[in-house]
């Protein structure tokens, strides 16, 4: 049986070398992508395209020689699943109708419908990965998924969010419903076929210490207390974005993940730190892979030779950028591989 690199990092076991994938590995920068995306109404119905998304899922793995595919999809879809609706607007981003927060915020419902749709293309990718490639299934975290049905858009400061905050009965129960809705929705992708499973949590950095743990770390641990539960063998990487060194240790000891993602913000040493504790993934800066050259280089040697002696899953510190250069790409992926 062919042996999955990034499995055995996660699991602390001996590894052939820093395995690799890319947040937003499948996107506008391939050409490939584009095409597909330009037979579509919409990014929702690409979404919940089962043959397209899976199509799109795998182009990445046919160009660059990387050890996991990450399922094609969007952290909004949940909401949806809930009933409230979402739209991508060029140029825009995500529109959410944030009507329920009047009107039934108690009687959001979890409701498979559309979402079954992610489960098939799930199934789909499983059965056509090479045997060495790792499937990764995802959610946004429950914080983050609330910033943006509570702004009803996407937003550099969610201050209509961080008002919530002040109104704990209403956050908490969004939060809680989140919570629940997110561990049906990530069990399911595993029993589809997920092998790993990330959490993205890209707004846990508007947070404070204690805002940080009652609305990122408490809401993070029920999920993965749950998963473990009933898939004790599953792996979970958290990524909790903008969280400052203090905030990542703390978040490492008390929600019970296996692995942390570390945004770029985060200086490398501090990195290290954190990885004689877990696997750490990351976290090169996205700009950096759209300059390339010898800066691409240097980073990467940092970032690879720093890292060497643990556990390490190389990453960016977000996601792929449309205006990203494939050379550059090719070369990371190689560069990694040759380390």
């Amino acid at each position: 049986m062919a042996t999955k690199n990034i499995l055995n990092v996660l699991n602390r076991k001996p590894s052939e070398g820093t395995p690799i994938w890319l947040m937003r590995q499948a996107g506008r920068y391939l050409p490939e992508y584009r095409e597909i995306r330009s037979k579509t109404e919409s990014f929702l119905d690409l979404c919940y395209n089962p043959k397209l998304a899976s199509e799109v899922t795998l182009q990445p793995l046919k160009r660059f020689n990387l050890d996991a595919a990450i399922i094609f999809a969007d952290i909004l879809l949940i909401s949806e699943a809930l009933g409230v609706s979402v739209k991508f607007l060029e140029g825009e981003g995500p529109v959410l109708d944030n009507g329920f927060l009047d009107n039934n915020l108690y009687d959001l419902k979890f409701k498979d419908d559309k979402i079954n749709n992610v489960y098939e293309t799930i199934l789909n990718v499983k059965n056509s990965l090479p045997k060495n490639i790792a499937l990764i299934g995802f959610a946004g975290s429950p914080w983050t998924v609330a910033s943006y049905m509570i702004e009803g858009k996407s937003s550099k400061d969610f201050s209509n969010a961080k008002k919530w905050l002040k109104t704990q009965d209403k956050l908490s129960k969004l939060i809680d419903v989140l919570t629940e809705s997110t561990i049906i929705y990530l069990e399911n992708q595993i029993k589809a076929g997920a092998e790993i499973i990330q959490l993205f949590d890209s707004w846990s950095g508007l947070l404070n210490n204690n805002e940080f743990k009652k609305w990122v770390i408490d809401p993070t641990k029920a999920i993965v207390d749950q998963l473990k539960k009933n898939y004790p063998n599953i792996p979970i990487i958290g990524f909790p974005r903008g969280a400052c060194v203090e905030d990542l240790s703390i978040y490492i000891n008390k929600t019970g993940i296996n692995c942390v993602s570390i945004d770029y913000n985060i200086n490398i040493k501090d990195m290290g730190k954190l990885q004689r504790v877990i696997p750490v993934q990351g976290n090169l800066h996205p700009n950096i892979l759209i300059e390339g050259g010898d800066n691409l280089r240097k980073s990467c040697f940092k970032i690879l030779e720093t890292l060497k002696n643990g556990p390490h899953i190389f990453n960016l510190g977000h996601g792929i950028l449309p205006q990203t250069p494939i050379k550059n790409v090719e070369n990371l992926v190689d560069m990694v591989k040759n380390f």
